[in-house]
């Protein structure tokens, strides 16, 4: 089973919202998921996302391929948490 973190569309007509999911990469973008990881909101200026890096990078570890923008949100966030830590 090949397994992707990826976005699943949640909002409404132009309205949109996004959940950062775990999926296995045969199911629909809105179809089943294994695990919620966070959301992102694209009309929202600034900090418009929030994730679990702890848990994006345990599936990252196991073996699941992160899609383009989830990827660059997993930088940020690492980014976010090295900065953090500093302070």
């Amino acid at each position: 089973m090949a397994v992707r973190i990826r976005l699943k569309r949640i909002g409404a007509k132009n309205s949109p919202v996004f959940r950062i999911v775990v999926a296995d990469s045969r199911s629909p973008r809105d179809g089943k998921f294994l695990e919620e990881l966070g959301t992102y909101h694209p009309l929202q200026k600034g900090n418009n996302f929030n994730l679990d890096l702890d848990r994006a990078e345990h599936w990252v570890k196991n073996g699941a391929q992160p899609s383009e923008t989830v990827a660059s949100f997993i930088e940020k966030a690492r980014k976010t948490a090295a900065i953090t830590a500093k302070a």
